[in-house]
């Protein structure tokens, strides 16, 4: 008999409104989440590390008061510390490094009550569209176990999409938390630049371009658990507009007539699937159906802006990263160390002039006040999550030699996400639509800086409108 049989039932709101009103305890939802991932996790390889005794520990503390009381929950490893417990990135450099410290992120996460039990799966050093690293093996999809459940923050997504969890941490520094969202069926918000910290031990992720924030299957916990995180720390170099009040008291008020700019074209160049143009002609309409106005619109921008920046700001961090792992280890790099895409980022990084640098930063702050000024325009721009349906497992690979049509596939799937990044604006996911195969496809809303409210706003107005909640890989299984 499955421990706590309702528990996919709910999601994370309703977890710890049941802990609140001792409907259930803390330590029993852990059991069921623990249950869950023993049960499930062999078949999509989501979670790749787990210390279920510091968990047991914990919710057995947990204050029933707290925002996320007894919520179980995961970490992506990479990003977020959890003192005592590795931190190993999909990486061979990285495979003895134990955190000596919570990140800040994480003590945020405890202090509301989440039970973090466990580390996803992620591509080596957090690179990838897909998550299939050598080290750890290949998570895959709930919807289908041949298809990537999309990266980096793929583990994270495929846990949530398989019933383990209701939420799990992620992080997004070109679309890794809208990329996984899209390919399983998620809510996957990317915060305004700044709104979560990074902290204590990294100040930013790739000059500004990553963020934290979780995945979830409904919009209110992703509004919830930007309400337990939220918020500079000393120090920090970047500080979003102030959101006064709870973005989870933001979702009880309607978002009122938006007007909406509707972007077919990709930012970088790609070419869009016809499925994708089909679930965001879909999406479209609903908005329309729902009162909203729909503009057609175009970014300010030619592809080949955004791509060459983004690659040698990407690069030039990835060795810096890479050195530093090495001096500290007393080591010097071997190509057997990474993967060769990782090789070859590390070599541009190298490569790279100081000066290059700089007017690659210079150019990511134009395009960023250019969007800025196009932003104004409208409330929200709607637009595709990714330009292609989930790949299959395979179709990108780290350890291939052939550069130009690595970046071609994946140009694919940061088609439309990786401009938020560059920019800082805040941008989510959502699961409105499915292509031929029956693999979910995510249609992409972003505001401009500091509009995470209104945005969550539409979000639950459109899930209420066509409820996805419901829809699930795992409906009616057992653990």
């Amino acid at each position: 008999m499955s421990i706590f049989p309702e528990y996919e039932s709910y999601d994370a709101v309703g977890l710890a409104e049941l802990v609140r009103t001792r409907q259930v305890t803390a330590p029993k939802l852990l059991e069921a989440a623990i249950e869950r991932c023993e049960s499930r996790n062999p078949a999509i390889n989501a979670v790749v590390h787990t210390f279920h005794d510091r968990a047991r520990e914990f919710s057995q503390s947990c204050s029933g008061e707290a925002l996320l009381c007894g919520v179980p929950f995961l970490l992506k490893d990479a990003g977020a510390d959890f003192a005592g417990e590795p931190t190993r990135r999909a990486c061979r450099l990285f495979a003895d490094h134990v955190a000596d410290a919570d990140s800040t992120l994480v003590r945020r996460y405890k202090q509301a009550g989440a039970a973090i039990f466990g580390k996803t799966n992620t591509p080596e050093l957090a690179l990838a569209v897909t998550t299939e690293p050598e080290v750890c093996g290949p998570a895959r999809n709930p919807w289908n176990p041949d298809f990537s459940p999309g990266g980096s923050s793929g583990g994270a997504a495929a846990a949530v999409a398989a019933g383990i969890v209701p939420a799990a941490h992620g992080s997004d520094a070109g679309g890794s938390i809208r990329i996984p969202a899209s390919a399983c069926g998620l809510v996957g918000l990317k915060p305004t630049r700044g709104r979560a910290p990074s902290g204590p031990n990294a100040a930013e992720g790739f000059a500004g371009m990553s963020q934290h924030h979780v995945l979830t299957r409904s919009v209110r916990d992703s509004a919830a658990f930007l309400d337990a995180v939220a918020g500079p720390e000393p120090g920090d170099p970047y500080h979003p507009p102030s959101h006064e009040g709870s973005w989870l008291d933001a979702l009880l008020h309607a978002p009122g007539a938006l007007r909406l700019g509707l972007i077919r074209d990709s930012f970088n160049g790609a070419p869009v699937h016809s499925e994708v143009m089909r679930v965001l002609e879909d999406a479209a309409r609903l908005c329309e159906a729902l009162g909203h106005r729909v503009e057609e619109a175009s970014a300010p921008l030619a592809p080949e802006q955004l791509r060459d920046c983004a690659n040698l700001i990407f690069s030039a961090h990835v060795h810096a990263d890479i050195q530093a792992r090495c001096r500290l280890l007393g080591h010097q790099l071997r190509r057997g160390d990474v993967s060769y895409v990782t090789w070859r980022m590390a070599q541009l990084g190298a490569e790279s002039s100081a000066s290059e640098y700089a007017a690659a930063l210079t150019h990511i702050h134009y395009i960023g006040r250019r969007m800025g000024e196009f932003c104004s325009n409208y409330d929200i721009l709607l637009c595709p999550t990714l330009a292609a349906p989930p790949p299959r497992l395979g179709m990108i690979d780290m350890n291939s030699e052939d550069i130009k049509r690595y970046m071609e596939i994946t140009s694919l799937y940061t088609a439309f996400t990786q401009l938020f990044n560059v920019t800082g604006l805040p941008a989510v996911s959502l699961p409105l639509g499915r292509c031929a195969e029956g693999l979910p496809i995510g249609v992409q809303f972003a505001a401009p800086q500091g509009g995470e409210a209104l945005l969550l706003q539409l979000a639950a107005q459109l899930e209420s409108a066509q409820p996805w909640t419901g829809l699930s890989p795992i409906a009616g299984a057992s653990a």
